[in-house]
């Protein structure tokens, strides 16, 4: 990802195609059925959660995504979180994880949809980036060996941040935590 003031993060794209990690596996036994995964991209998680027979769905805007997604067998659709999102306001759980916060570049702006998706009581699992990052709005494009993309918007939430982000969009943290180098929190609906 090359961010417009130049400075670049390296993705690490492997680790999409890989079966969920000791801490996203941990962290999936929080995610209460049914769940809804914004930006499932081959759908991993998905797979992982449809395995311990958890009703989910994962929802990407890439249809080379869903494609991977079909050809492991988890339940994906094309979709966009910002458009028609099958079963809204019946998702007890909606994940946003591997940067997925950052969709669309406002993330209270997403988390207030993720609230429009989620039944009352619903939660939202995030994963967030290491303090001293903020609550800030970065545009960035995807650079591959192969070409780069167009610049995008993209939001970016440092774990300082959540408490801000969570009132920014109607939610509360319930539970922060860090597990391998990597920063999580969940969300749960202030209006509850």
């Amino acid at each position: 990802m090359r961010w417009a003031d130049g400075t670049a993060t390296t993705l690490d794209v492997a680790r999409w195609l890989d079966p969920p990690t000791d801490e996203e596996t941990a962290l999936l036994e929080l995610a209460v059925g049914p769940v809804l995964d914004v930006g499932c991209g081959p759908g991993r998680h998905v797979q992982a959660l449809h395995d311990r027979g958890v009703d989910v769905l994962g929802i990407d805007v890439l249809p080379e995504a869903i494609g991977a997604g079909r050809l492991r067998g988890a339940p994906v659709v094309e979709a966009s979180v910002f458009g028609a999102v099958p079963r809204a306001g019946e998702w007890r759980s909606v994940l946003l994880l591997d940067g997925n916060i950052g969709i669309g570049g406002d993330a209270a702006a997403l988390l207030r949809r993720a609230a429009d998706l989620l039944a009352p009581g619903g939660r939202a699992l995030v994963e967030l980036e290491p303090p001293g990052v903020g609550l800030t709005t970065s545009y960035g494009r995807l650079e591959t060996p192969q070409g780069r993309s167009v610049l995008f918007p993209w939001g970016r939430v440092g774990a300082d941040a959540a408490d801000e982000l969570a009132a920014a969009s109607g939610f509360r943290v319930t539970t922060r935590w860090t597990a391998a180098a990597r920063w999580f929190a969940c969300l749960e609906g202030a209006w509850t």
